[in-house]
């Protein structure tokens, strides 16, 4: 585990509400110079606290209004199928977000489709006839009532 000051905290939240800020205008903000503000964000790069800069899509703008919780039930835990899995679902643009859990279910998918049609498409054809699979119990999102990325720091 990283030890955070309290200018590093500042920095991580800061970023997480606004990734494009300048090291100037993130200097400001932060209450730093601007060279020690662009060292701590270095640093803070280097140790894996602040990773890549994506953007993030509103997926309903872009026609991907369909989002399934999928619960899944592999067949063993071997190491193997795991992998096989994992794999499988890695090459999915589809699965959004994978969960190893405890419990009932072995995995827990964030799914997104353009209709009900082609998750069902995805659900028979694809993730129920991979060879590790023994279930799966799809739970469709009726609203997002609360999203975010951000870390509480």
């Amino acid at each position: 585990m990283i030890e955070l000051d309290a200018v590093d905290r500042k920095i991580i939240r800061a970023l997480q509400a606004d990734a494009n800020l300048s090291t100037q205008s993130l200097a400001e903000k932060v209450g730093s110079s601007q060279s020690s503000c662009w060292r701590k964000v270095r640093s803070l790069e280097e140790t894996g606290v602040l990773g890549k800069l994506t953007r993030s899509v509103d997926a309903r703008a872009i026609g991907l209004s369909v989002n399934v919780m999928c619960n899944i039930r592999l067949k063993n835990h071997q190491p193997d199928t795991r992998a096989d899995f994992q794999k499988f679902i890695n090459g999915r643009d589809e699965v959004l977000e994978s969960f190893a859990m405890s419990g009932d279910w072995d995995y827990l998918l964030r799914v997104v489709s353009d209709s009900v049609e082609a998750y069902q498409n995805f659900l028979m054809r694809s993730l129920l006839v991979h060879p590790s699979v023994v279930t799966a119990s799809s739970h469709f999102v009726l609203s997002v009532d609360k999203f975010t990325t951000a870390l509480p720091v």
